[in-house]
Order: structure tokens, then C-alpha cells, then sequence
């Protein structure tokens, strides 16, 4: 049997009286590539909110690997192992790409320093210094962008903005990776890029990835399985293509 990664039972929240998602319960086993799909509104990123712990649920639980995340802090979850991307590119447009790579090695045990190391700038600080830096040139050079590791991030363009924020996302050395419209802003070569880079990831790194994604051919193209979301509740879950051809998914999702 296949190891279980996340697991969410009935987990919701309420803003008021209005319920922004409720009763969702995921099962994602490890290595998969799942997708979290449905309207605008459907209440996609307000799950990927309490997964990350912006949101604190109103009802339910999620774990990861067994346990029970709920309550932690962002910085926690992310130190137990889930990192996420934005649907909005949140780059530090003024650092460089090494450099915001490297602030995500920074979350790493093996690439702490203690105060007195950091302000005194011992041996041992700049011996993490150099690995760290050694880190992140591998994790660019995943990704194509080892010889543009000097630029600002802000001077990359779009597509390469949103391979350095998946390369930051990794370098926290995630269990579970969230991708939140990864495709948002794409032209089809890039899109069609960016789904060569996903399963590139979900390979060489024996991730399990998590996406929320309007564009269908991206969805049918590397998803292994979905669940639709609708008004907040969960309208369907399967294989893709058993998924998206659901007349009900149609009918809420797709228009047809």
C-alpha cells in the first residue's frame, strides 16, 4: 500500500455564517501529482490557507505523514514539510535568484547558525554560507537558471519567475508541495513547459504535489487524480479522466 502524505478529514472553515469550505476530506499518497479543481469562488485556495496554516479550521483535521498539523504556525508547517507557491508570484524582486533560494535553505537544520556565529561571522558561518550557496546553485541549475543566478529576480521573465519560485519552495526540503495556478499568466508554450517542469519535480525530487489550476489541458496533461470543488463542498474526486468527464463536473466547472 502506498504511503499516505496528507490526509484532511471534514476539515472546514466559516467566515461568519458564510462556510468558505467544509466537510473536504483528501487522500494524497506519496509520489502523486492531485489536483484541486473548480470554479472561482469554489473555495480552492481557502484549503491550500488552512493547509499552510494562514487559516485556522473551523472543523476537521489535516496531517501529514500521521500527524496532526492543525493549530501549528506557518513557519511550522512549513518546518514539518509543506511549501507552497502563489497564484500571485511572490518573489524578493529586489534579491538576487541565488539569493532567494538561499532564504529558503535558511528554514533548513543542517543550515542553522547560532547568534554568536552569525555576529561574530565564525568558521562556521561562512562554512554554511558557502554550502548553502552550493545548495542553491544545484537546486537553479534543476531549473535552468544557474547562469542567471546573479539577477535580480525581479528581471527574470514570467515563466522563469515561476520555475525560481517552485526551485525557493523545494530548497525548504517539502514532504508535500503545493502549487496554487502555477500556469496563471502563461502563454501554451510556457504552460506547456511548466507541465514537463511539474513532473520533472514530482520525478527527480520523489515529490508529492498538491495543484489548484484552471487550465484543463495542464490538469488532464499530469494529474493522476482530482477532486472538484464546488460553493465550498466537494462536488466530485477520481482519476482525471473519470473526473472530468463527470456530466455533474461539466455542467458546475467546465460550461458544457
Amino acid at each position: 500500500m502506498n504511503e499516505i502524505v496528507l490526509k484532511t478529514e471534514n476539515l472546514g472553515i466559516s467566515f461568519g455564517g458564510l462556510k468558505a469550505a467544509q466537510n473536504v476530506n483528501l487522500t494524497v499518497y506519496k509520489n502523486e501529482l492531485y489536483g484541486l479543481i473548480g470554479p472561482n469562488g469554489a473555495g480552492k485556495t481557502t484549503v491550500f490557507n488552512l493547509l499552510t496554516g494562514v487559516y485556522k479550521p473551523t472543523n476537521g483535521t489535516f496531517s501529514l505523514m500521521g500527524e496532526n498539523l492543525v493549530g501549528l504556525k506557518q513557519a511550522e508547517i512549513n518546518k514539518k514539510g509543506i511549501a507552497r507557491t502563489f497564484q500571485n508570484i511572490r518573489l524578493f524582486n529586489n534579491m538576487s535568484v541565488i539569493k532567494n533560494v538561499m532564504v529558503g535553505l535558511a528554514n533548513r537544520k543542517e543550515y542553522k547558525c547560532n547568534l554568536a556565529q552569525s555576529l561574530f561571522r565564525t568558521p562556521k558561518y561562512y562554512e554554511t554560507e558557502i554550502a548553502m550557496r552550493a545548495k542553491a546553485k544545484e537546486l537553479l541549475d534543476v531549473f535552468g537558471l544557474l547562469e542567471e543566478r546573479n539577477q535580480l529576480a525581479s528581471n527574470l521573465p514570467y515563466g522563469k519567475q515561476r520555475k525560481l519560485e517552485i526551485a525557493r519552495a523545494l530548497a525548504t526540503d517539502p514532504k508535500l508541495l503545493l502549487l496554487d495556478e502555477p500556469a496563471a499568466g502563461m502563454n501554451p508554450q510556457e504552460t506547456e513547459e511548466l507541465m514537463e517542469t511539474i513532473k520533472f519535480v514530482r520525478d527527480k525530487f520523489d515529490m508529492t504535489i498538491l495543484l489548484i489550476e484552471h487550465d484543463m489541458k495542464l490538469v488532464g496533461g499530469i494529474c493522476d487524480e482530482l477532486t472538484v470543488l464546488n460553493f465550498g463542498t466537494v462536488l466530485c474526486q477520481g482519476k482525471t479522466d473519470e473526473v472530468l468527464c463527470n456530466p455533474e463536473v461539466v455542467k458546475a466547472y467546465l460550461g458544457e
